[in-house]
């Protein structure tokens, strides 16, 4: 179990954020197409309008590209461990789908915000829940165990490096 999820499932009061409070990016995920295994890394590119360099939606081979593609979607760490107590569910490795996973930030604290990471800035786009597509990818009731309010799509306005362990500042 990746270690920023076993600190979340041994921590798992109420992390509820003020505006302008700090978060911190735990974890960064991209796939090379739609359906292929997400991989984690260490740091990533994000590129203004297109996403994070060598992601699905970035290059144009996301499966929701045409209708429905988010340049990059975020995903709180305590819904990954609520799904990971509730359901049994092994998330940790990127089978949740989202490029970013941020722990310490409520929820609502991200709506029609602007999100500092790293070098980059990012604006929240909308939410972005989970999704039939998701239970065939990562398994039948995958979906549902994360909830229809635990994901976000953001937008890339200014270009930068992000690193595992950045600060989430939000504003």
């Amino acid at each position: 179990m990746a270690t920023w999820l076993r600190w979340i499932l041994t921590h798992r009061h109420g992390l509820r954020r003020k505006r302008g409070q700090v978060g911190r990016l735990s974890a960064i995920f991209v796939a090379d197409q739609a359906g292929a295994p997400m991989r984690s890394c260490d740091q990533a590119l994000a590129q203004v309008d297109a996403g994070l360099a060598d992601d699905r939606y970035a290059v144009g081979r996301g499966f929701w590209r045409l209708t429905d593609g988010c340049q990059v979607t975020l995903i709180h760490a305590e819904d990954l461990a609520r799904a990971q107590r509730r359901h049994g569910l092994s998330l940790d490795a990127g089978q949740h789908r989202r490029n970013l996973v941020v722990t310490g930030l409520a929820r609502t604290e991200l709506r029609n915000r602007e999100i500092r990471i790293g070098d980059a800035l990012f604006e929240w786009h909308r939410l972005r829940p989970p999704c039939g597509y998701l239970d065939r990818i990562a398994g039948p009731g995958t979906a549902k165990a994360l909830g229809r309010q635990s994901g976000h799509c953001l937008r890339v306005r200014k270009s930068g490096l992000i690193k595992v362990g950045n600060p989430v500042n939000v504003s």
